[in-house]
């Protein structure tokens, strides 16, 4: 028996004591890093807002096993919310739908979630018609058959597994009408918990023929807006997911086919939302970091072989750079790319690392 097929679904039940010690400490670290942020200037902000976001729909993605082209998706979120930056490139019409989705649900967190505007989405991540593999049904609910349920399968053809069935189609409008009720009416309830809820809920419908996984994340997205109480985003909750993937498929399995009783699945959500606030602290020391070296570089002329090395080497650079690397990322001539070296120590933004002259490498100068 699925979760769904309980008599009683889906009044969920959890251990209040257990999860509410888990909800202050992780409003308390959510709090902090926000005070943080609105300390930081505008510029700031909207820098660490744009690495955010860009992380959330590339990482969201990448849980589906769908590879964006970053620069892509940042072009796309930095058109869309007037942010002027370097390099801006045009991209493609299915990241600026995604990147719709995500912006209509942070930016206008507190609207009702509504089917038109599920319906929206979900026409919005597939414009083309096309799931992974497949022409599927868009902007309304699945419509498989009986013969053909919609379940969760890995494992080669004929020696299937199979991990999860979900709701048949039959039974989705009064599914949906359900949770958009609850969504939209339950005001009474910590929103970092509706979040975990709905997450849950939601997948578990399996309301659409493919992007369930996305939109259950672009929900949970706007419910964390709710619980912060703004539109800005400055953690990632899907790179955390990312990084747990494994163990965020094996919680949904077990918490899918258990009973009504979420306790694990509440702990485990709480638990990863806290490690992925702390994780976005390191990100946006980084992201602060970069911002304060390109206000230095900017009284220096620089050519744009330069601003890519050095965009390069703030992101982290992996290994060591030599004027052959530069070279060759550059597709500039050895001599060329010396010269673009030796300006840059000139003007005191890079300097030679310890070494003999076969293995001369280069560094940024570190900031006070």
């Amino acid at each position: 028996m699925y979760i769904h097929e309980h008599p009683h679904w889906p009044n969920f039940t959890w251990d209040k004591e257990k999860v509410q010690g888990l909800l202050i400490e992780v409003s308390h670290r959510q709090g902090r890093l926000i005070g943080r942020m609105e300390n930081l200037g505008f510029k700031l902000q909207k820098e660490a807002l744009l690495e955010t976001m860009t992380l959330e729909i590339i990482k969201s993605n990448e849980i589906e096993g769908e590879i964006l082209n970053n620069s892509e998706v940042r072009s796309s979120i930095a058109r869309r919310l007037g942010i002027e930056i370097a390099g801006l490139v045009p991209s493609d019409r299915n990241v600026d739908g995604l990147v719709d989705v995500m912006l209509d649900a942070t930016q206008n967190f507190n609207k009702p979630l509504s089917d038109l505007r599920l319906y929206r989405w979900h026409n919005a991540l597939f414009p083309k018609g096309y799931g992974s593999d497949r022409k599927i049904v868009v902007g309304r609910w699945r419509n498989n058959t009986k013969d053909d349920p919609m379940q969760v399968v890995s494992g080669p053809i004929g020696r299937e597994k199979i991990h999860f069935r979900a709701p048949d189609p039959s039974l989705l409008k009064v599914e949906m009408k359900r949770f958009l009720k609850w969504h939209n009416q339950h005001e009474d309830i910590n929103q970092i918990l509706k979040a975990g809820i709905a997450h849950l809920w939601f997948i578990t419908v399996h309301p659409f023929d493919d992007g369930n996984g996305r939109l259950a994340r672009t929900i949970t997205e706007m419910l964390l807006c709710r619980a912060d109480g703004i539109s800005s985003r400055f953690y990632s909750m899907s790179s955390q997911i990312r990084l747990e993937r494994k163990q965020y498929y094996e919680i949904l399995e077990k918490t899918q086919k258990g009973e009504l009783e979420i306790t694990s699945w509440l702990v485990w959500f709480i638990d990863c939302l806290n490690r992925a606030i702390k994780s976005s602290e390191e990100n946006l020391k980084r992201t602060i970091y970069k911002s304060k070296y390109w206000e230095k570089c900017k009284d220096h002329s620089l050519n744009d072989r330069q601003r890519r090395i050095i965009n390069k080497m703030l992101d982290g650079f992996e290994g060591k750079l030599s004027s052959s690397k530069w070279a060759k990322i550059n597709k500039c001539s050895q001599d060329t790319a010396l010269r673009d070296v030796q300006d840059l120590i000139a003007k005191g933004l890079m300097e030679k690392q310890p070494g003999g002259s076969r293995n001369t490498s280069y560094d940024l100068v570190a900031l006070d």
